[in-house]
């Protein structure tokens, strides 16, 4: 019985894996979606993005069917890379950005 607050882990929807589910490769995917799991939005972004970016051509797409995440949320990882390390505080989301709160959505 998996724990409650166990990270949900993406199942891998590649042709290879879904071929040969014990394979060598489907190891390595459903490895690196335990790792992709177990991480903040931000650290995601930017592990993805960076694989990406080492199988070239075709990467983000590659990289998008096997984690599951957005080839947009990938692409913003490839540019975060890029960009200059800026400080880091502890927020990962941008202000204002996520889920509404609730107290300001339920009246009463």
């Amino acid at each position: 019985m998996a724990k409650e607050n166990a990270p949900r882990v993406h199942p891998c929807g590649c042709s290879i894996c879904q071929q040969h589910p014990h394979g060598q490769v489907a190891r390595e995917h459903r490895a690196l979606n335990r790792l992709v799991a177990s991480m903040d939005e931000r650290s995601r972004r930017l592990l993805v993005g960076f694989l990406a970016r080492q199988q070239g051509r075709g990467g983000i797409a590659a990289l998008a069917q096997i984690t599951g995440l957005d080839c947009n949320t990938i692409a913003r990882g490839q540019r975060e890379l890029r960009q200059r390390p800026r400080a880091r505080g502890h927020r990962i989301r941008r202000p204002g950005a996520g889920r509404p709160r609730t107290e300001t959505t339920v009246p009463g």
